[in-house]
Formats: structure tokens, sequence, C-alpha cells
């Protein structure tokens, strides 16, 4: 079931009228009904896996609270046997749904680089979704059990919800126990501003999804489909535009879920900080799916060892957790070239951070100017936009491709003609859409970029006149009902990050 699909609209507001006439001591339960019916209207079966993950950590964690009790003479390897167990039955099932058959197609290509035929049988199975973002709550659920930073939950139902509450389930925010499973534990009333605000939120997801990246796919789509008949110009704005239409898909997802959650009363990690207006990669990375890249922060790289074991050793780690944080997002080479890169550019800047700070001060450069914070914004975007060449492509092999056609294709000399910078539009987007999307794309970078200077939005609305207040509201909604793509050509576009 689809955020942007009518089966949506008609399931959350009966959910969230339910959920708040029902008594405090069974929300949790109608929630999870919710949830797992919710999770079961892609595949019945797709409950089974979620169910066993979330039985696995749950038993997992309370035999971890035993141990001390269970295993008097060897407490501390007992707890080590019982996480280690739990952890590779988890990511054995990731292993087999997501990436047995790029395992066994990379070990049939290196075999045959050798000049030797291997066959490994392969088992077609289809990908559950969501299945990256469940199983790594529920690791780091078991692993902060093991760290003692929270207790066993001893209610296999309250957990189940933990695991599977369903704005959340399928792309994020990666919820850690710490946040959001004290709050299943709360009573929930009925707060017409805090319902407005949520609903506020989601109609800004809607938008960004709606409005502008459903309308930046329908470009992509064609250039990256067709590669060889656009220019090396067309593929670059083409893969510049696909930054945005993968930021607006996920960050619109995360406010929608995130404000639906906040009708009924939870409130979910913030996913998202103007990662656009970021002056640095590592900056960038602080704020872009910030769940995540936290998650790997706290179970990777500072268990690898982070940055107190040496400088080579801590850009090793650097490279190796972003290189798994690229694999975890798709099962392909062109996913951990992704990673790498990005983990590269942040040890490059770490490690020539002496010499550029010696030439600032040796070139008396002021870097809290604008145009200081607009060059490097430039330069960060550039970077990051062309790791995203990689992400978009279908293969490594495809994305060395178009990068060696576009370089043969640039068709720099033409930048500078009107003829061609209007043919941007021939890209599969009518005149219309294409002056929807700049305008779109302008609303967004102004919010985010009000964002950045702790503009708060909501506070600021809620001190204007009531007519102005509502006329945002209707305009909201009028807007992605006018301009939104959908219909019998589109029907409901599936969110990028689905795929995870």
């Amino acid at each position: 079931m689809l955020f942007n699909s009518v089966s949506f609209l008609i399931f959350f507001p009966i959910v969230v009228l339910i959920y708040f006439f029902i008594p405090q001591r069974v929300k949790y339960l109608w929630l999870l009904g919710a949830s797992y019916f919710f999770y079961m209207s892609w595949n019945p079966r797709y409950a089974l896996l979620i169910l066993a993950s979330t039985v696995t950590t749950w038993g997992s964690a309370l035999l971890l609270s035993k141990c001390g009790k269970w295993f008097t003479r060897h407490p501390q390897r007992a707890e080590k046997w019982c996480l280690a167990g739990c952890a590779a039955l988890n990511l054995g099932i990731l292993f087999f749904f997501k990436y047995y058959v790029f395992t066994v197609d990379s070990i049939e290509k290196l075999f045959s680089l050798m000049g030797v035929s291997v066959k490994v049988p392969v088992v077609d199975v289809l990908l559950p979704v969501g299945i990256s973002f469940y199983t790594f709550q529920a690791l780091g659920y078991i692993i902060d059990v093991y760290r003692r930073e929270i207790p066993a939950e001893k209610n296999l139902l309250r957990y189940a919800l933990f695991i599977s509450f369903f704005p959340q389930l399928v792309a994020g925010p990666i919820e850690r126990s710490k946040n959001l499973m004290y709050q299943i534990y709360q009573p929930h009333v009925f707060d017409f501003q805090r319902v407005k605000d949520g609903l506020l939120l989601m109609g800004w997801g809607f938008f960004q999804k709606l409005v502008i990246a459903d309308r930046i796919a329908i470009l992509v789509n064609d250039v990256y489909g067709n590669y060889h008949v656009y220019s090396g110009l067309q593929i670059l704005l083409a893969t510049m535009l696909f930054a945005f239409q993968i930021y607006c898909d996920f960050a619109g997802y995360s406010d929608i879920a995130i404000g639906a959650a906040r009708v009924m009363g939870f409130t979910l990690t913030k996913n998202f900080k103007s990662p656009y207006f970021a002056t640095t990669v590592s900056d960038f990375w602080r704020s872009w799916h910030i769940s995540l890249t936290t998650w790997f922060r706290d179970y990777v790289y500072i268990p690898l060892g982070g940055n107190r074991c040496g400088k080579w050793k801590k850009y090793r780690n650097l490279l190796l957790t972003f290189a798994v944080s690229g694999l975890w997002h798709g099962a392909g080479w062109n996913f951990v070239v992704w990673g790498a890169l990005n983990g590269l550019y942040q040890a490059a800047g770490d490690l020539t951070l002496p010499v550029r700070t010696l030439l600032q001060q040796r070139l008396h450069i002021r870097t809290q100017c604008c145009s200081y914070l607009l060059l490097h914004g430039i330069i960060t975007f550039g970077l990051v936009d062309f790791t995203w060449l990689f992400f978009r492509a279908e293969s490594f092999t495809t994305a060395l491709r178009m990068l060696w056609h576009g370089i043969n294709n640039i068709g720099l000399f033409s930048f500078f003609n009107p003829d061609t910078l209007l043919g941007i539009q021939t890209m599969a987007l009518s005149e219309k859409n294409f002056f929807v999307m700049l305008l779109g794309l302008a609303v967004l970078l102004l919010v985010d970029y009000k964002k950045k200077q702790n503009v708060d939005f909501k506070g600021t609305l809620a001190r204007q006149n009531i007519w102005f207040r509502w006329l945002v509201y209707y305009g909201l909604i009028f807007v992605v009902l006018i301009f939104g793509i959908y219909g019998p050509e589109y029907d409901a576009s599936t969110f990028i990050y689905f795929q995870f």
C-alpha cells in the first residue's frame, strides 16, 4: 500500500479515527494489526519474514538479559554468542532475499575472467519490501540490549509494533528503541494542533513526491533508459535533476511518515536537514538519511575503531563503512562504488585539511562570507551528484558506458546555445511540466534555505491570521491535486527507497 495511493487515503483516516476512540490499553494492539495489514497488502507472505525477525530478536534480547544468571561461569561469552547467532540469522535472511543472486553472479563472472565456467544454482526470489529497514531496526535493538543501553522488552506484541509500525516500516526512518519503544507505552489522545501539524507535514511530503520527484522521474527515466541518443550535456542535466528527484522522493516519504506518526502522537527521527546546502561531503552525510548514517556510525564505524585508531585506519574504517552502506542500498557493484566514492571524498577532505587551512591563512581567504560558502556548496553538490550517476545507473558497467558516451558527446560549446538549453524540454517533458518542475524546485530550495537558517515555519505560520493559514493549507492541497503526477498512465509511482 503506497502512501500516494487511494488505498492509503482510505486506510489512514480509518486507522486514526478508531485509534483515538478505543481505550488506551488496546491502542497498541490496533496499531499492530493495522501495521501488519499495511505490510501484507503487498504480499501476505511478507508477514512471515518480519515475524521471524521480530521473534528472533525479541527472544534473543530476553536471553541476553538472562545470560548472567544462566551462564555464571562465562556470561560475557554467552552474550556474544547469543548476539552473533541472532545477527547471523537476521542477516542470513537478508542475504538470501537481497544478495544471493548478486553473489552468485559475481562468483560466476570472477571465474569466467579466469577462464573457468562455473554455474551455481540460482533461486528466483522476490525482494520483500522494506526488508533492509526493519532488519536494521531489529538489529539495532538487540545490539542496544547487548550494550545494556536499554532493557529487554518483555511484551512481544509491543515489541512487534516497534518493528512493524506502519508509517516508517518500509522506508524508514530507521528508528531506535530508545526513541520509539517508550512512546508505545505513553498515552496518546487527540490533539487538534498536533494533528494539524502532522497533516501539514504530510502535505509537504506529498508535494515533494507528486509534484517534483515524479515529474523529474519522467525526464530522468527517459535519459537513463536511452542515454545513447542523448548528448553529454543532457546526461549531465538529467543526473543533476536525479539528485533532486531522489531527495524529494525519499524526503517526501520521510515527511509523510513523520507527519502520519505525529497525527497519532508519535515523534519519529528527523531524516533530512537541507542536505544540498552542505558545504562539505561530511556535512552532506550529516544531513542526508540521518537515521541510516547514524546507524552505520554507531554499529559499524565506531566498533571498527572509528577515529580512535590512527589516521590511516580511520580512513580504512570510513571507506569500509561507506562501501557497506552502498551495498545496503542495493545488490550491485554500482552501489558499492557509490558508497566508496562518498567515503573517499571524506577521507581526501580530511587528509588535505591542513594544506587547505594553510592556504586560507596565507591567502587571507575569508571562510564565512557568502562567496566562499557558495563556492564550496557548488563543489560539494558536484561531487555528490557525480556519485548519483552510479546510484541511478542499472549497473556499474552501464554507469561507465554513460560516462564514456557523455564525455565523447559533451557538446560543451553548445552549452551557450539557447536552442540547445531549451532542448532539455524534449527529454520526455512538455513545456508546461518543465516549467512546473522548475517552479517546484525553486519552492523546495527556498524552504530548505530557510530551514538551514533555522526558520521555524510552523511557528511563523501559527502567528499569521487564520484566513492566511487556511489559504496556505488549501493552497498546498490544490497544488498537489492539480499539479501532481498521477492518473491511469502513471498509477501510483513507487518510492525509490522501497527497493532497498
